[in-house]
């Protein structure tokens, strides 16, 4: 991409390299490996979402249906249980299971425990769904990290297992 005749880049070694040249005092302190991550992060975000397109979903409904078949039969959840786990809007959410509702991926049942809430059940065509996007998504990934050995895969897990757990937001 050109903007009025300089070049725009996704590359990070140029990103370093124009930082260094142009921005010295940011080139200092900046972190190659987290720009990086945040790279590699975009990248498998993009791949994951254009997989799950493929199967007409967005990404907030696969992570909805993969909530549910998670949990165990008969792979149902209260709206709250979605909410927390998935960190979105009530209303963001509510959205979500409208759509999915409507392709009949879900259904909402009634709660005995609480009359003013429906629980979200997996209906068998939301599991046949998920149970055939999952292991195309692993496949995905595994060929995105072909490049690194069982060993070097146990080391960057116990290296981002540590940032998080370092980085544990304050609730």
């Amino acid at each position: 991409m050109h903007i009025k005749g300089q070049i725009v880049t996704n590359n990070i070694n140029e990103i370093l390299q124009a930082m260094d040249d142009n921005w010295p005092e940011c080139a200092a302190s900046v972190s190659p490996a987290l720009l990086r991550l945040l790279q590699v992060s975009n990248l498998f975000h993009h791949q994951m979402e254009a997989l799950v397109a493929s199967f007409d979903l967005q990404r907030a409904e696969f992570s909805v249906l993969s909530s549910l078949r998670r949990s165990p039969v008969p792979y149902c959840l209260s709206p709250t249980a979605l909410y927390q786990s998935m960190i979105f809007s009530s209303g963001g959410l509510t959205k979500v299971l409208n759509r999915l509702s409507q392709a009949t991926l879900i259904e909402r049942i009634a709660n005995p425990k609480d009359k003013r809430s429906k629980l979200v059940l997996l209906t068998s065509k939301g599991k046949q769904l998920i149970e055939t996007v999952m292991p195309e998504l692993h496949q995905q990934e595994r060929n995105g990290l072909s490049v690194l050995s069982a060993d070097e895969l146990q080391q960057l897990d116990a290296m981002m297992q540590r940032v998080l757990a370092k980085n544990k937001p304050t609730n």
